[in-house]
């Protein structure tokens, strides 16, 4: 497995494997891998004939009061696990590297960026665009793979590659969860026991929530004050909403496909969760 640190090199084993007439995948990552993760390395390794991995704490994505400094790193840990994989190549630069002296240019996400997890962190999806960005040049892949537990994210990016004229194919793997429900996420190991048992409310109110709207209540007005009221033993609520899959726009109804977003805080510990639901779910 190679390991990269410079951005030339790691560009150059890219193009080498494609002018030898191989794919190459793609999955940009924090690092503090887990089984989340590594499915997505799975994924990527069915769909491409060689597979790279970034590991890259990005500081553009976390606000001056987020949990930056005390981001799970595991590095010797990811490179055993990515290693077993049979991963063909990882990516890892300093922070200098991505965002040397007088750094100063940005990729500003679209509007689907502006709501949810746009105002809770007004910052966040402009690091988020400006990083895989940069990641995509640095590694020019015939795919991208990424997790859906980011649903926001995803779309964004999405939005960003249709914009911009990427020549790289996205693809989204379904949320990993824990035995009990809860997804996958590094910062799942910030929670204490008692948190970790109470976080497990963000799942029971998504499966409440397609309980509720298969019994026959279509009105997200109501839907989402239950929500609420599920999320109660949480400390914050930052949104609780159900809104179209693509546009991520209010709806009035769940009678088209829809997706049901959570952000909630547990302790010190902001978590967030998705469910999908279409119209097969409806009563109706």
């Amino acid at each position: 497995m190679l390991q990269f640190e410079a951005t030339a090199p790691a560009t150059d084993w890219c193009r080498d494997c494609q002018r030898s007439g191989e794919t190459v995948g793609l999955v940009p990552t924090m690092g503090a891998l887990h089984e989340g993760h590594l499915s997505l390395v799975r994924l990527a390794k069915q769909k491409c004939d060689r597979v790279a991995v970034t590991i890259f704490v990005n500081p553009t994505q976390f606000a001056p009061d987020e949990d930056l400094a005390r981001y799970p790193r595991t590095i010797d840990k990811d490179l055993s696990r990515l290693q077993q994989l049979g991963v063909d190549a990882v990516f890892m630069p300093e922070t200098s590297t991505m965002y040397p002296d007088g750094f100063g240019s940005f990729v500003e996400p679209g509007p689907i960026a502006k709501k949810l997890e746009g105002e809770a962190r007004p910052e966040h999806f402009r690091g988020v665009t400006t990083i895989v960005t940069k990641l995509f040049h640095v590694l020019p892949a015939d795919v991208a793979v990424f997790g859906q537990k980011d649903y926001q994210q995803w779309k964004v990016i999405e939005a960003m590659v249709r914009d911009l004229h990427f020549s790289i194919e996205l693809v989204a793997a379904a949320i990993v969860r824990e035995t009990d429900g809860l997804a996958m996420s590094s910062r799942n190991a910030y929670l204490s026991h008692s948190e970790r048992h109470r976080a497990l409310s963000l799942y029971r109110t998504l499966q409440e929530t397609k309980q509720r709207v298969r019994s026959g209540i279509q009105e997200t007005s109501t839907l989402q004050k239950l929500m609420r009221s599920d999320l109660s033993n949480c400390d914050a609520v930052d949104y609780a909403v159900i809104v179209d899959r693509d546009s991520l726009q209010p709806i009035t109804l769940v009678n088209q496909p829809a997706v049901v977003l959570i952000a909630a805080r547990v302790g010190r510990t902001r978590l967030i969760d998705n469910l999908v639901l279409l119209p097969a779910d409806s009563a109706s």
